[in-house]
C-alpha cells in the first residue's frame, strides 16, 4: 500500500489544480510554485493551470487565507506577489543547486521524480535562447524547472540570472492570473458560461496549448540532443 493510498490520494489529484486549492489553500499554492521551479522533483507539477485556477477563485483564496477585501484587484495584487516571491525563491534554489550539484545530476539514473532529458531539453532551451531562456522557461512546463539549474551547472553570471529571474516570474504569475481572473468573468457576463463548473476542461485545455513545444521537441523534431558541455566553463 502506497503513502498517497494511505492518505486517500490519487495521482489524479496531484495533478489537479483545484485539489490544492482546496485542500492547502494559498500557503499550497505558494509552496508547489516553490517546487516547481526550484526543486527538480517538481517538474510534473501543475504550475501553469494552478496559477490559471487560482486566478478564478482569487477572492476566496485570499479571503480564506488573509481576510476578505471585496476588492477584486487587491486580491490580485496581494497573489501576485507572494506568488511571484515564492517562485523567485525557487528559482534561485534551482540555480544554487545546478551550480553545486550539476555535474552528479548527469550522472543521476531516471526515476518517476527525475528525468535526465527533462535536464538535456532545458540545457538546449537556454543555449538557444541565452538569459531570455530563463524568462521563456516559465511558461513551458518540464523546462521552467530544469531552465534554473541548468542556468547554475553553466554558472551564468548570478546578477544576470536575478534580472530575467524577477522578470520572468513577474510576468508568468501575473499574465496567469489575469488571465484566469478575467476570462471567467467575460466568458460568464457575455455567454452565461462559469468556468469553475468545468474546470477539468480547462485545465487540460491549459496544458495542452503550454506543453506543445515540448511535445514537439520530443517527437517531431528531427534533432538530436546537444551534447552536455563541461560545467566547468567561464561564467556567461
Amino acid at each position: 500500500m502506497s503513502f498517497l493510498h494511505i492518505l486517500g490520494i490519487q495521482i489524479k489529484d496531484l495533478l489537479n489544480p483545484q485539489f490544492y486549492i482546496d485542500y492547502g489553500g494559498l500557503w499550497m499554492i505558494l509552496f508547489i510554485v516553490f517546487a516547481e521551479t526550484g526543486l527538480f522533483a517538481g517538474f510534473f507539477l501543475p504550475g501553469d493551470a494552478l496559477l490559471f485556477v487560482t486566478g478564478i477563485f482569487s477572492d476566496r483564496i485570499v479571503g480564506s487565507a488573509l481576510f476578505y477585501s471585496n476588492n477584486q484587484w487587491f486580491d490580485l495584487g496581494v497573489l501576485w506577489l507572494l506568488i511571484t516571491t515564492a517562485g523567485i525563491f525557487g528559482n534561485f534554489v534551482g540555480y544554487w543547486f545546478g551550480k553545486k550539484s550539476g555535474p552528479f545530476l548527469y550522472e543521476r539514473k531516471d526515476t518517476f521524480f527525475f528525468k535526465k532529458k527533462y535536464l538535456i531539453q532545458a540545457h538546449d532551451f537556454y543555449e538557444k535562447n541565452g538569459g531570455w531562456a530563463i524568462i521563456i522557461a516559465r511558461f513551458v512546463p518540464f523546462v521552467r524547472t530544469f531552465a534554473p539549474i541548468v542556468a547554475g551547472i553553466v554558472l551564468m553570471e548570478r546578477k544576470k540570472f536575478a534580472f530575467y529571474n524577477i522578470i520572468g516570474c513577474m510576468l508568468w504569475v501575473g499574465s496567469m492570473l489575469l488571465a484566469g481572473h478575467f476570462l471567467q468573468q467575460f466568458v460568464k457576463s457575455e455567454w452565461g458560461f462559469d468556468l469553475t463548473k468545468h474546470l477539468e476542461v480547462i485545465v487540460l485545455i491549459i496544458v495542452a496549448v503550454t506543453t506543445f513545444p515540448v511535445l514537439y521537441k520530443v517527437f517531431l523534431s528531427k534533432k538530436k540532443p546537444k551534447s552536455i558541455k563541461d560545467p566547468e566553463q567561464p561564467a556567461l
